[in-house]
């Protein structure tokens, strides 16, 4: 049964050297850079994406992910999903408006996989980048690289995928789509919380709280080729 959880929206990643990052990812994938805030985070979008930003950087010395966030349909449902968390035993940390730019308050916790997630409900909305909404144009003139649509899914690595298949299914209403079992042992496991083949995938790994790939969404196969 759905609890809120409409999509993945967000994903905030570790880089060790910002102007190759954002090279990467604005001129090589596509992404379109929004804005810098202050602490020097750069924030990023893909083009048909309604709000602001998908994407987040934070120059530091060790890489990964610090956080990835799913919008919920309001703040009644953060607050109702903040609860059924602390019930199942996650460790719950209430994140205040503004921390993220443009963002409203986010709830964060932990995963017995040892990924850290949080949900929030109010993000500024942009609408598709350099479009007008009198007569657009079918997409931007100025795209770059893969020009990538939207940000998609991760995939993450650890070890009790049992306890997080039943913190995504029990607490936040997410379906298993797909699983893959070594016998009895399930070591892959695809969930969905939409219509998509799958918004997270987690693989088993004996190190916790480690990121395989962001995915983003192509149009086509022949995108994928030139890409």
């Amino acid at each position: 049964m759905n609890k809120g959880v409409m999509r993945p929206g967000h994903a905030q990643i570790r880089v060790m050297d910002m102007d190759a990052a954002v090279r990467h990812y604005r001129d090589v994938v596509g992404l379109i850079e929004t804005h810098r805030d202050t602490s020097g985070r750069v924030y990023l979008k893909g083009w048909t994406e309604s709000d602001k930003y998908s994407v987040v950087l934070r120059e530091t010395d060790r890489p990964g992910m610090d956080f990835c966030g799913f919008k919920v349909f309001n703040n009644d449902v953060l607050d109702s999903l903040a609860r059924d968390h602390k019930a199942f035993g996650c460790k719950v940390e209430e994140i205040p408006v503004g921390e993220l730019d443009d963002c409203g308050r986010r709830i964060r916790f932990d995963s017995p996989t040892g990924h850290l997630f949080e949900l929030y409900a109010e993000k500024t909305r942009t609408g598709r980048w350099g479009l007008t909404t009198v007569n657009p144009e079918a997409w931007p003139r100025d795209l770059k690289g893969m020009k990538v649509k939207r940000f998609d899914h991760c995939l993450f690595y650890g070890g009790d995928l049992d306890g997080t298949l039943a913190l995504f299914t029990d607490v936040m209403g997410f379906h298993l789509a797909e699983q893959v079992m070594d016998g009895d042992l399930r070591v892959a496991q695809f969930l969905t919380c939409s219509m998509k083949e799958h918004d997270i995938a987690f693989i088993r790994n004996a190190e916790d709280g480690k990121l395989h790939h962001v995915s983003f969404e192509l149009g086509s196969w022949e995108e994928i080729l030139q890409a």
